[in-house]
């Protein structure tokens, strides 16, 4: 499956939309002289291996040689952002910036709202998009096509869902990575040496994702498997489970999604 109309990303040299550019170039969902990068440097650093891809700094230049744009900048940039893109699919990963202020911007009304993650660049991104009205079915599936090259995709039914998911999945390996430091500090404080710990944790956390991801039992399933197993897991498991722990990550995940929704 391939992407085979030309296509642009405003913020392609970023850390999200350097990883997505990558991956789709690696995969073959889109070839190198398909691509278009805006940003303000004019340089590709990341890109030696495609000498085709193109450059400029001027977004309109990018808009009107392409088909389908995708917008990847920080959410004050795009704030800024002003470009004619009438008639043109537009998707946007920019945190916060709504269908209609992505109409407001561009023009358009083909928008397709997502949110993806840096974890792209390896085939590991979880990518939720909503679609406007005006978007077609061969836009559905280009962004098919783009968001299957950088992971798992889904088509949501509610652009709140996009904010959700922005606190969910997007802050990769945020949310994880103080788990996992919370463990390692475990280990430090009764005397295991630092390099021994923080391998020990990487391993458990690397075995658990592939594990969850790759057999068929929910999370929650997995959880109940070992309570009912009555081990030490289990002895852990119960007291988290009635601590304040639950409580806390929902207060983190209602923080972050209010912070996506006042990017807006």
């Amino acid at each position: 499956m391939a992407i085979h109309h030309s296509f642009g990303i405003i913020g392609g040299s970023g850390q999200l939309g350097g990883a997505i550019a990558r991956q789709l170039l690696l995969t073959g969902t889109l070839a190198p002289d398909h691509l278009w990068i805006s940003n303000t440097s004019g340089k590709l650093d990341g890109f030696r291996k495609w000498p085709f891809v193109r450059s400029t700094t001027d977004n309109q230049e990018l808009a009107q040689a392409c088909e389908t744009i995708l917008l990847s900048v920080p959410p004050h940039v795009a704030k800024g952002l002003e470009l004619k893109a009438e008639g043109r699919l537009v998707v946007s990963v920019v945190a916060g910036l709504t269908v209609e202020r992505i109409g407001e911007m561009t023009g358009t009304t083909r928008i397709v709202r997502a949110m993806s993650s840096p974890a792209a660049e390896y085939g590991l991104a979880y990518s939720p998009w909503v679609a406007a009205p005006g978007v077609t079915e061969k836009d559905r599936e280009t962004v098919g096509f783009l968001f299957k090259a950088c992971g798992l995709t889904d088509e949501v039914s509610n652009e709140d869902q996009i904010d959700r998911f922005t606190a969910l999945t997007g802050p990769v390996p945020g949310f994880v990575a103080l788990f996992a430091d919370c463990m390692a500090q475990y280990a430090l404080r009764h005397g295991v040496d630092p390099k021994i710990a923080d391998r020990a944790v990487r391993q458990l956390f690397h075995a658990s994702g592939v594990t969850l991801s790759e057999t068929e039992p929910t999370p929650a399933e997995r959880v109940a498997e070992m309570i009912a197993y009555a081990g030490t897991t289990a002895a852990g498991l119960e007291v988290m489970r009635n601590s304040a722990l639950s409580q806390a990550i929902s207060d983190g995940l209602d923080a972050a999604y209010d912070k996506a929704k006042s990017l807006g």
